[in-house]
């Protein structure tokens, strides 16, 4: 009687879609909440509404798909990327921003390639990037160097009072060190004790930590994660020793824009994200040198949408690359094998 062997995998788990996207908004919680502290309530009023829109985005899709409504929103994956849009934001953006931009993420960027495990690009990222181009004047509009909004101020997002907005917005850290460097202003650190640097270090400690506990839960691998961080680290290192007058700190890199978030919530997608262990490595040494390239020399003070979205596209390619030898078939072709015979 011939041995008839199964492919693998051989053992469950108690994990699923839903509560693995559970816990990714679990972790996001602490960023939020520091976030809201910083900026006001338009971040979490831009969250709400983004996750509102997503999940009714979804459910229409499901429903013209022909697809059990209630099933597919268990999952949590529309709600998550409503969250990660809403955290990605100015707190400031008018609401018809948010609506177009999950448009873009959920009928679109989800759907249009067949649902949750099927799209070749993170959707928020694709609904971030698009904005972003589109209407980038809504879309920097951060507090200002040295003030925090107030509650009645986080309400303009739905008054379109854009010039009330406009007094009380300014530059982030990384768009403020790029204009000084463009200027050829030397020693341009002289706003590194701002309270909105502060802000935002306090924000990706915030996210480093929702990381850990993603680690912790075994959500998601360090291959990635490290690999981003450790590349954008020994980039802005060399950079930075060797004119510190042009060049931002790794510090600096590390702890301002979206450089947390992306490394741990986005980048480590997945359905997206590249799959074997050398490729993640290299996927998210990409990512990281992608980030450097674009803040440093690009058109954007931040860049983690583009970066991922161009490693999204490369994903597929590094995984065939990097493909682990078959269990139990030496490593050595069968041709050259047999033509040592």
């Amino acid at each position: 009687m011939p041995l008839i062997t199964v492919t693998s995998p051989h053992s469950t788990s108690k994990a699923d879609t839903g509560r693995v996207m559970r816990h990714v908004i679990y972790a996001t919680l602490p960023a939020l909440a520091v976030m809201t502290w910083a900026f006001g309530l338009g971040n979490l009023l831009n969250v709400v509404w983004c996750i509102f829109l997503a999940v009714a985005l979804e459910a229409l899709c499901l429903k013209m798909r022909a697809k059990p409504i209630s099933f597919f929103l268990k999952d949590y994956s529309a709600a998550v990327t409503g969250l990660l849009l809403g955290l990605s934001i100015s707190p400031f953006a008018p609401w018809w921003l948010s609506l177009i931009g999950m448009i873009f993420a959920i009928p679109i960027a989800k759907h249009l390639y067949g649902g949750l495990g099927s799209n070749p690009f993170n959707p928020a990222m694709i609904g971030y990037a698009l904005l972003l181009v589109s209407f980038p004047v809504e879309m920097t509009r951060w507090a200002g160097m040295h003030i925090t909004a107030t509650p009645e101020q986080t309400w303009l997002m739905f008054s379109g009072q854009t010039e009330v907005i406009d007094q009380i917005t300014g530059a982030t850290p990384l768009d403020t060190f790029k204009i000084a460097a463009l200027k050829g202003i030397e020693n341009n650190h002289f706003w590194l004790d701002s309270i909105q640097l502060k802000s935002w270090m306090a924000i990706n400690i915030a996210f480093l930590m929702g990381g850990i506990y993603l680690l912790y839960r075994k959500i998601i691998t360090w291959h990635i994660p490290v690999s981003v961080l450790a590349t954008l680290t020994v980039f802005s290192s060399l950079f930075f020793y060797w004119d510190n007058s042009h060049y931002a700190s790794p510090l600096l890199h590390l702890l301002s824009g979206a450089t947390m978030m992306g490394a741990f919530f986005i980048a480590t997608d997945p359905v997206s994200a590249a799959t074997s262990l050398k490729g993640r490595l290299i996927y998210g040494a990409g990512i990281g040198a992608l980030l450097y390239i674009i803040r440093t020399w690009g058109g954007y003070p931040d860049a983690i949408a583009f970066a991922v979205l161009f490693m999204n596209l490369s994903a597929p390619m590094i995984d065939h690359l990097v493909q682990p030898r078959t269990f139990g078939h030496d490593i050595q072709p069968v041709k050259w094998r047999k033509e040592q015979k």
